[in-house]
């Protein structure tokens, strides 16, 4: 089985990922959406935690051998960087959504030097927004951002533009497509639902029942 297919399975398991085309959920954005995913879950369940840092550091480790630092986005990716950056013996970083206002008024939180080699960890990717916001931080701190790692993609058209744009690789360890063949050979949904959910990736923005 391949590892964007253990993963999905994981994540359908622990019920991180939470699918309900009949009665969908409403994102912040105010989008709704067929689908709730919530890697947070992965912490509290040790087996699954391992699998993803591990599967992190073999991603980082393969693609970013040259890799000084890896980074973590604010909040919800810092614990899955740290166990990352734990199994690499690399440093670690994190990337506030704003500067602290007050303090020192950091939005990049830790050591490091102008010119370092970083990874950006990331939970899950939506539009690419946030993302790559922190992204920019990164650079406008001096720091070379050599890619980004995260573990869970809807595969929007939107982000896949927007990381071109910016000139940023992102690695997956999983994505909605495989996700959703798995989600139907298990039978987390119908037949019937198949076309919803296809159609919800299309055009999440505009997306009704």
């Amino acid at each position: 089985m391949s590892i964007e297919k253990e993963i999905a399975r994981s994540l359908l398991q622990i019920k991180a990922i939470k699918l309900n085309p009949a009665n969908p959920f409403t994102w912040a954005s105010g989008w709704h959406s067929p689908i709730y995913c919530d890697n947070r879950k992965i912490l509290s369940y040790p087996t699954v935690r391992k699998q993803v840092y591990r599967a992190f550091a073999q991603v980082i480790g393969q693609k970013y051998p040259e890799a000084q630092l890896v980074a973590g986005v604010a909040t919800g990716a810092i614990a899955h960087g740290v166990l990352a950056a734990e199994e690499l013996g690399k440093p670690f970083i994190y990337v506030r959504s704003a500067p602290k206002s007050h303090g020192l008024t950091n939005q990049v939180e830790g050591e490091f030097s102008p010119g370092s080699k970083v990874v950006v960890v990331e939970d899950l990717v939506s539009t690419g927004g946030s993302s790559l916001h922190a992204v920019e931080a990164l650079r406008e701190a001096g720091c070379e951002v050599l890619g980004m790692v995260a573990i869970f993609t809807y595969g929007f058209a939107q982000a896949q533009e927007n990381f071109a744009r910016s000139g940023v690789a992102l690695d997956t360890l999983s994505n909605y497509s495989v996700m959703i063949d798995l989600a139907m050979e298990q039978g987390h949904v119908e037949a019937s639902e198949l076309e919803a959910l296809k159609e919800w990736r299309q055009n999440p923005a505009n997306w009704k029942i």
